[in-house]
């Protein structure tokens, strides 16, 4: 898949940006939003905030702090406290540079924490636990950044959001930090799989179900899902699973791939010698790992591996086969994901006829000429049929070509292609979000082309988030429906329409205010033509 670029104004922006009752609130949470709940963990009590519909507690943690000889290693159980622990505020992102606009730059290491949204009111039975993923290429992210208010209380689920460590620290596979068995790697999905665990423990004192829990992620979180939909020890820590703008048929790293990529990024950071790689490794702080580890595309590749133990089988191998573990599935993809790629590419810079040095503010509209070189780099000997079936017209700007080509090669192809997959077995659903206005950063600079249904433009109708413009009305009802259609699959495993068959290949779409069946899918994406390039 190609990897969405993240803008040299990214980086000066950051581098230089079972039951209920054991919940107890306090007597003026009626009339004083400040007031705190209190919930007994395994671990011990924690204090949170209560809001007019809803319980927030955050920072919670689920695993020892990484440091030190934990530094590569699996995570361990969470100490134990006494007294009530405050948890009113995010614990630390983990170590990572500034991405996107929603993230922020980060030197922690101290950063395995989760954040809990409940509803306010009490429940008749347990709800549903809904367990979010976030994206980011494994280098970017954090769980407080998404809000769970929305989902939590509208949705009537308890939410829960995760940090896990990124970058070098989460997935650096080098041979010599191996542990027992020769084990390295993967110590991001470990961290989701030691959260999940938690949930398995905890969900109850906040009046979620640990029978009924659904994992769902997007992007990376999305191909963290899949990771656990083939991984031996995620077997019945969730129920169901969301899969958002990723799939499970790119593959993932492999030994040989990831230990390559370990010993790059060893030498990158200046560890070369064999003897004291490990200690030299272990010395270097935080920051500097994260720097070194880079952005997408200007960066040693980093992320999940088959490793033997953590996933001893690639997922797209593992859905090939049917031996992922059988849950119901929802799937799906925005109509236009790269044209966040392509915006970009824009304010790189790097697509300008005489870039200037150091002139980190250049922008510059992809022209026609520029997009039909895109697309020979890319796609080699098959690059006249693509610009063939994706011509250049009057109708849009190249950069909006250039998008329909990426979105359809590197999302819609591969998410149809996996649903499928699913759908021979489990109970699938197919949706595409396609709100052709939706809501674009207020941070970072201002697209040249209209953006339409970008990746990562779903975020903000199914989360509570400040780095999105306001909603429309007609967007207010929109998330209103994603909101109750990502609930209720939480709740029983049904999205509302009919399941994916590939002889009824069914699709939801969300867009301008509604929501409203397709079969076209394929069709509008070219599914077929791609998929005779591979």
């Amino acid at each position: 898949m190609t990897r969405i670029p993240y803008p040299r104004w990214a980086v000066v922006m950051g581098a230089v940006a079972l039951l209920a009752p054991a919940l107890t609130v306090g007597p003026a949470a009626a009339t004083d939003r400040r007031s705190a709940a209190v919930v007994r963990t395994d671990q011990g009590a924690v204090r949170g905030t209560v809001s007019a519909d809803h319980l927030s507690f955050q920072g919670i943690p689920y695993a020892r702090p990484p440091l030190g000889p934990l530094r590569w290693a699996p995570p361990q159980p969470s100490l134990v406290w006494t007294g009530v622990r405050d948890a009113t505020r995010p614990g630390a992102a983990c170590a990572q540079l500034q991405g996107l606009p929603m993230d922020s730059a980060s030197a922690a290491e101290d950063c395995l924490h989760l954040n809990v949204t409940t509803p306010r009111t009490a429940a008749r039975k347990p709800r549903p636990v809904m367990v979010w993923l976030h994206g980011g290429d494994f280098r970017f992210g954090r769980g407080d950044v998404y809000d769970g208010q929305r989902l939590a209380a509208d949705g009537d689920v308890v939410v829960v959001t995760v940090n896990y460590r990124l970058g070098a620290l989460g997935f650096l596979a080098h041979p010599a930090l191996a542990g027992p068995g020769g084990i390295t790697g993967n110590f991001g999905l470990q961290d989701q799989q030691a959260a999940l665990r938690w949930v398995r423990h905890n969900a109850a004192a906040f009046g979620g179900d640990p029978g009924n829990v659904t994992l769902f992620g997007q992007s990376a979180g999305a191909t963290s899902v899949c990771a656990h939909l083939a991984a031996p020890g995620s077997a019945g820590l969730f129920h169901r699973a969301i899969l958002q703008s990723n799939s499970c048929a790119n593959p993932v790293q492999t030994r040989v791939e990831a230990a390559r990529a370990a010993e790059e990024f060893a030498r990158n950071i200046g560890c070369t010698d064999p003897g004291t790689v490990a200690a030299c490794l272990r010395g270097r702080d935080p920051a500097r790992l994260a720097e070194t580890a880079g952005y997408p595309g200007a960066g040693v590749d980093l992320g999940p591996v088959v490793d033997g133990r953590t996933l001893p089988v690639d997922p797209a191998a593992a859905l090939a086969a049917g031996r992922l573990h059988p849950v119901p599935v929802l799937t799906g993809t925005n109509r236009d994901e790269s044209r966040l790629v392509v915006w970009g590419m824009e304010h790189s810079g790097l697509n300008c006829p005489e870039p200037q040095p150091g002139d980190e503010s250049e922008s510059c509209p992809l022209t026609d000429d520029q997009y039909r070189d895109q697309v020979r780099g890319m796609f080699g000997d098959r690059a006249e049929d693509v610009l063939a079936r994706y011509p250049r017209n009057d109708k849009q700007v190249a950069s909006e070509t250039l998008g329909a080509v990426l979105t359809d090669h590197d999302y819609a192809e591969p998410i149809y292609s996996a649903a499928l997959a699913f759908a021979r077995r489990v109970p699938t659903y197919l949706y595409e979000f396609a709100d052709d206005d939706a809501p674009f950063f207020t941070k970072g600079p201002e697209p040249t082309f209209p953006t339409g249904a970008y990746h990562c433009a779903e975020l903000p109708y199914l989360f509570s988030v400040d780095y999105a413009e306001a909603f429309t009305p007609a967007q207010q009802r929109l998330s209103d429906e994603m909101v109750r259609v990502w609930s209720d699959f939480a709740r029983t495993g049904r999205a509302g329409w009919p399941r994916l068959h590939g002889a009824a290949p069914y699709a939801r779409v969300f867009a301008n205010g509604t929501a409203s069946g397709t079969t076209t899918f394929a069709a509008d994406h070219s599914y077929d033509f791609w998929r005779s390039l591979r």
